[in-house]
């Protein structure tokens, strides 16, 4: 068996351009798919899987730890940056996939087994739509508990919102008291029994990052993401250590070695790789196991399209710390006419159970894709009050 083509296909999604990833063989009608999503930067992951691909033409697409390594090491500079390891990532899942259709398994059965019976999803605020998440502003509290409150009356016994704003590296107490306002109102909205997550993106300098940690510590949220650059691991670690919930990072980090470097110095509680951009399962799996020597729970990142969230809750079902799987169920209203999926969700409690089929178990309509070709994301600007570049 061998690879006879590696096809990226882009379909846009308005704040994304899904970058679809299709490893054809020379068996008919033996292919596998792979997600390469990575925003703003479309046109890089389409050369980066061109680019890759002279170094898998011809080659047995199941020699997957092989392939990766290749992939990897080769061309002379290593796959740790953002877009080539995206690029990486789409292939090495489609190649999963192939493994997967080969052997008449979903990918979950390569790797031992399910290890549970159920995967819990959280949703954004909103679903997925990028104003309602994004753009609602910290000083309308009451658009926080709404939306809270619609989130759980969809199902959702967990959802994340963005409370903390953009700020300044120093800043008094008003950017502090609106992200407490926010998460107080949310929590009164929905009660106890639902799982709140606040997402700082990176916002927040360590300074302000360790404040809003602080501020909102008191109000149990299942975790706090991203509170300051992910570079600066000592703050993690500081910021971590300083309070009772459990911070969340990792879906900017790309490779085994920064997943090392995190966990040594105990940066979070929770891993939040992301599938489509530290290498795939191939290198997923790894971070997965350094994980759990450092008993890190598991989260992946996926705001992605449809093979991403495939991939994320297939990876679940085989990893004993992973906990709950990102979704995205409302950002585009033709999501569904893009994919078959082989999982099953429960509308009422948002958990998913196996897929049964083989590989990721998906299908890609074309034609439907075909219907939305690329075009330039949305764009996402941060400035200061004073006019100095933020965060987004």
């Amino acid at each position: 068996m061998k690879i006879t083509a590696i096809e990226a296909i882009v379909c846009h999604a308005r704040m994304r351009n899904w970058v679809f990833v299709k490893v054809h063989t020379d068996q008919p009608g033996l292919f596998g798919w792979g997600e390469a999503t990575l925003e703003w930067h479309t046109r890089s992951i389409v050369g980066a899987i061109e680019d890759l691909s002279e170094l898998l033409i011809g080659e047995d697409p199941t020699r997957v730890e092989h392939l990766w390594q290749m992939m990897f090491r080769q061309h002379f500079w290593h796959g740790t940056g953002i877009v080539r390891s995206t690029a990486i990532a789409g292939i090495d899942l489609a190649l999963w996939d192939i493994v997967g259709k080969v052997h008449g398994v979903p990918c979950h059965k390569l790797w031992g087994g399910a290890v549970r019976d159920s995967i819990r999803l959280y949703c954004h605020l909103g679903g997925g739509d990028m104003e309602s998440f994004y753009q609602t502003p910290v000083d309308n509290a009451k658009q926080f508990a709404e939306l809270a409150k619609a989130a759980v009356e969809d199902g959702f016994t967990a959802f994340k919102s963005m409370a903390v704003p953009p700020t300044m590296p120093v800043e008094g107490l008003k950017a502090v008291n609106a992200a407490e306002a926010c998460v107080a109102a949310m929590r009164d909205a929905v009660g106890d029994e639902i799982d709140i997550m606040v997402d700082c993106h990176a916002r927040p300098s360590p300074a302000m990052g360790m404040q809003f940690a602080k501020a909102l510590d008191p109000h149990g949220l299942y975790f706090f993401e991203e509170p300051c650059w992910p570079e600066n691991l000592s703050s993690l670690a500081a910021i971590n250590a300083a309070v009772t919930t459990p911070i969340a990072t990792g879906e900017r980090l790309t490779h085994l070695a920064a997943f090392r470097d995190l966990f040594a110095i105990r940066g979070c509680e929770i891993c939040q790789l992301d599938l489509t951009h530290c290498g795939g399962f191939t290198e997923a799996r790894r971070i997965a196991a350094l994980a759990d020597a450092h008993r890190i729970a598991l989260a992946p990142h996926n705001p992605q399209g449809p093979v991403s969230t495939a991939a994320s809750i297939e990876f679940g079902f085989s990893q004993p710390s992973y906990i709950i799987c990102e979704s995205v169920h409302n950002d585009v209203p033709w999501r569904d006419d893009i994919v078959e999926e082989g999982f099953v969700v429960d509308p009422a409690t948002r958990t998913v159970t196996p897929n049964t089929k083989p590989g990721l178990g998906i299908s890609i309509n074309e034609d439907e894709v075909r219907k939305h070709p690329f075009q330039q994301e949305l764009p996402q600007r941060v400035f200061y009050r004073d006019g100095a570049v933020g965060d987004w």
